[in-house]
């Protein structure tokens, strides 16, 4: 089904790409029926491509430099993509078939996502991919990559910069909130290969999934993983943390079996755009294969995209209560479109909307339980394009349904242990960690009025406890080593039960 699924969409959407190559090529060709022309002119606005054509012969004829049509032919494309969003973009050959690697979990690099800045000055970390180069350098969600090998970002053309061979040294200059000016991180690349289900027994009976990205296996390897922390709890398990903090999404086909998988029934997500192949509604099916223990889901500011689907499915049908931070906010659905030369064009085509009808867009998903990070010195002396990390600072990015409403504060990125004690203890009592903090609150020396009257209410914020949880080495399952056969693709028009194959979301880059 997966094949036919992407065909189908591929055969929706190509007609678009070949119906807007034959109509640039109509001017040129001088159509001698009126009927034709006007046809033409009503699709495509002759005026801007003659500008642009002349343009595009100026700097042909007088730039300093000769240049390249083929070259100068691409960056036009990227420029006209740059402009629309920051997710939809150009790839040539290599760097289209590097991008498909990443349904597949294993490619050479360094193992970290993300996000290209529209100025093109610096490349932005999503998220450092559980246990690679990347993690193990100590490089963090929210990082700026200012430099690679001493050369400016803005002078590397590739859209896949950190991939190389597997053994090699790349150099990575960095800024980072709390560090007073850019520093240098010694990365040595290898072959990922994603595991993107961890687990452990956190306690007797109460279980710990870790999720870190979404890709062709992760929904069959979920499946596995719950039924090695069922079997260790003796049959049934009394509750499960379902860590999803720094996940940058990836395929919605995985996201939606796993919610599939914790769900009885109701709808998962659905997803909206201007063509009716981008239309789709995904409900669950019955089973649950928890069997209605309660699951609480850890998510923070870098988690994005399928992520937030899951956590909306799994919150907006009282299945699971959110602990953590205001999530990325990506909740729009990228289409690839594979060009007759080997290229390809990442195009936004529809957006994410949760359960409750509400859109992920801009606003991502606000926990129950709000936890922050220990602060550090100097982070109120941070540039904004530091401290707020979030779809709604990027430049060019979708407006949101509710972007802008009094209050909003981009999430904060969640590290370490220590959330992952409030989600268990949030789990086994809910309403715990706020008792808890309301009992910290309330030692507070009462000779600081002051700051107690700018302080935030005490049931918003918490801070994560200090304790370490029981050490237990994950279980952990291979990925699979085939190629899936589906690209990531927007939704299908006519939708099909959850336990099919969905559409496929795309992620960021990943080197």
């Amino acid at each position: 089904m997966r094949v036919a699924r992407s065909a189908t969409l591929l055969l929706a959407l190509l007609p678009a790409v070949s119906w807007a190559q034959q109509t640039a090529e109509a001017p040129a060709r001088g159509a001698d029926a009126a009927t034709t022309e006007e046809a033409v002119t009503s699709r495509v606005p002759l005026e801007e491509i003659r500008r642009y054509v002349a343009v595009y012969n100026a700097v042909r004829a007088a730039y300093v430099d000769p240049v390249d049509d083929k070259k100068l032919m691409q960056s036009a494309i990227r420029g006209l993509l740059l402009d629309l969003d920051p997710h939809s973009t150009y790839f040539d050959k290599e760097d289209a078939e590097a991008f498909d690697e990443q349904a597949n979990g294993a490619y050479d690099g360094i193992g970290v996502e993300l996000q290209q800045q529209p100025d093109n000055s610096s490349l932005k970390v999503i998220s450092p991919i559980d246990d690679t180069p990347a993690a193990r350098a100590g490089i963090l969600a929210g990082d700026l990559i200012i430099a690679i090998d001493g050369k400016p970002i803005s002078a590397i053309e590739a859209t896949e910069p950190l991939r190389g061979v597997a053994g090699t040294k790349v150099v990575l200059t960095l800024v980072r909130e709390g560090k007073p000016k850019p520093f240098d991180v010694t990365v040595t690349r290898e072959t990922i290969r994603v595991t993107s289900v961890r687990s452990k027994m956190l306690e007797p009976g109460y279980g710990y999934i870790r999720l870190s990205t979404f890709q062709a296996d992760t929904g069959a390897d979920f499946q596995k993983h719950v039924a090695q922390l069922q079997q260790q709890a003796g049959g049934k398990l009394k509750g499960l943390v379902l860590d999803l903090r720094s996940n940058p999404g990836g395929l919605l086909t995985a996201a939606v079996q796993v919610a599939d998988d914790l769900l009885e029934k109701g709808n998962i997500v659905s997803t909206r755009g201007r063509i009716s192949i981008s239309d789709a509604r995904f409900d669950a099916t019955p089973g649950d294969l928890l069997k209605g223990a309660p699951v609480v889901v850890l998510a923070d500011a870098g988690s994005a995209s399928a992520s937030e689907v899951l956590a909306g499915a799994l919150r907006d049908n009282g299945r699971a209560r959110v602990v953590g931070s205001r999530t990325f906010g990506k909740g729009s659905v990228q289409t690839v479109l594979p060009l007759d030369n080997g290229d390809s064009v990442k195009l936004t085509t529809a957006r994410y909307f949760t359960p409750s009808g509400k859109s992920i867009q801009a606003t991502g998903i606000i926990p129950d339980v709000l936890l922050q990070p220990e602060k550090r010195a100097g982070d109120d002396d941070l540039p904004a394009s530091l401290t707020d990390y979030s779809e709604a600072t990027l430049p060019g990015h979708l407006r949101g349904d509710e972007e802008g409403t009094e209050g909003y504060k981009a999430g904060d990125v969640l590290p370490g242990d220590g959330p992952i004690n409030d989600a268990l203890a949030e789990l086994k009592q809910p309403g715990s960690v706020l008792a808890r903090q309301k009992a910290e609150a309330a030692k507070k020396p009462a000779a600081k009025p002051a700051a107690a009257a700018v302080a935030k209410p005490a049931d918003a914020t918490v801070k994560p406890a200090e304790t370490k949880p029981a050490e237990t080495k994950p279980a952990e399952t291979k990925p699979a080593e085939t190629k899936p056969a589906e690209q990531p693709a927007a939704a299908p028009a006519t939708p099909a039960p959850a336990k099919q194959e969905a559409p496929a979301s795309t992620a960021p880059i990943k080197p």
